[in-house]
């Protein structure tokens, strides 16, 4: 059964880079045909996807927040990681990771506070 656990810190200040990192156990991330992605949702509003890397090391990002966002993966460490810069408060919100192929399976996810 695969888990998926994010951590980062939980508070960071406007114009700083936000690195989030999930930790897979249960199953490789090389995976054949999985997709692991970073999702969020902001106080009072729906989930936003924010891109995805695959088995392969492919990465996809949402337009609206490609150029602030990068993903990358440390296989040895069963790993991947977020980083989202330039942040301002608009993105307070829970961060979570999620495993996807037909279905999803979700971290517990993570809050972040963006505030000086």
């Amino acid at each position: 059964q695969v888990q998926l656990r994010e951590s980062g810190p939980g508070l960071v200040k406007p114009s700083q880079t936000l690195s989030l990192t999930c930790t897979v156990s249960g199953e490789s991330i090389t995976t054949t045909d999985y997709y692991y992605n970073w999702i969020r949702q902001s106080p009072g509003k729906g989930l936003e996807w924010m891109g995805a890397i695959s088995y392969r090391g492919n990465t996809h990002y949402s337009p609206s927040l490609k150029t602030r966002t990068s993903l990358s993966r440390d296989t040895d460490i069963n790993q991947f990681t977020l980083q989202l810069s330039s942040v301002t408060p608009e993105d307070t919100a829970v961060y979570y990771c999620a495993r996807a192929s037909g279905y999803w399976d979700w971290g517990q996810g993570t809050q972040v506070t963006v505030s000086s």
